[in-house]
């Protein structure tokens, strides 16, 4: 999501104002919580988000991808534009590897699947996102299950394309919509939790130097292993 709904009133989370997990001379990889903004939204009480965080202590830092405000966990930004073009042709080539955690509503009865749906943006009712065999853009996310809870399942999620809510609308195909979600959840799934409880847990690249592959992780912060 780019920007809050104008119904959402925007309250960042500011403690911890700024979680680097890895930073050197190419690469700036930091853990985005819950409720904060990737990039600056229009509105001016929209402009506090995780690049204007970084910038603010690395000035050269540039957004490569995104999460959506809702979501926790991974996010790389480049130190300079050779590390960016590096780094973004990975994501656009699908070199990247990355693993959410999601705690969705209901008991998924497969241990393990896929879901390849395309998906389109649900104009009048944006920044929503659908299902449109005719119109939309290829998606696929591979699942697996983790923990099948009372109420709910802890999925491990492993997004092949990288579409906006991708998960959170795969999720809800399935049957199994993401607690919290206050985009596609209603009624005790969305009153289960007053976060979305989505996070990217683990994100895998090449250096832009020397082309080994790193992975970094962030601690799911609401799963107890």
């Amino acid at each position: 999501m780019n920007s809050p709904s104008p119904s959402f009133i925007y309250a960042p989370p500011m403690e911890p104002f700024l979680d680097v997990v890895h930073q050197d001379e190419q690469l700036l990889v930091l853990n985005k919580p819950s409720g904060l903004l990737s990039v600056p939204g229009r509105a001016d009480e929209h402009k506090d988000c995780l690049e204007s965080r970084a910038q603010s202590t690395y000035p050269t830092a540039t957004t490569i991808h995104r999460l959506d405000m809702d979501t926790s966990g991974l996010l790389v930004m480049a130190m300079n534009k050779d590390a960016h073009r590096h780094v973004g042709l990975q994501f656009e080539k699908r070199m990247t590897r990355k693993t959410y955690i999601a705690r969705v509503w209901g008991h998924v009865s497969e241990d393990q699947g896929e879901v390849d749906l395309p998906l389109r943006c649900d104009w009048p009712n944006r920044p929503k996102q659908m299902v449109d065999h005719e119109q939309g853009r290829s998606a696929l996310t591979r699942w697996e299950v983790v923990r099948r809870e009372e109420a709910t399942t802890l999925v491990k999620l492993m997004p092949v394309t990288g579409r906006s809510h991708q998960l959170r609308v795969h999720m809800l195909a399935l049957g199994h919509v993401i607690v919290g979600d206050r985009f596609y959840a209603n009624g005790e799934a969305l009153m289960f939790s007053e976060r979305l409880q989505l996070h990217a847990q683990t994100l895998e690249l090449r250096h832009p130097i020397g082309g080994e592959y790193n992975t970094f992780t962030a601690s799911c912060p609401f799963w107890d292993l």
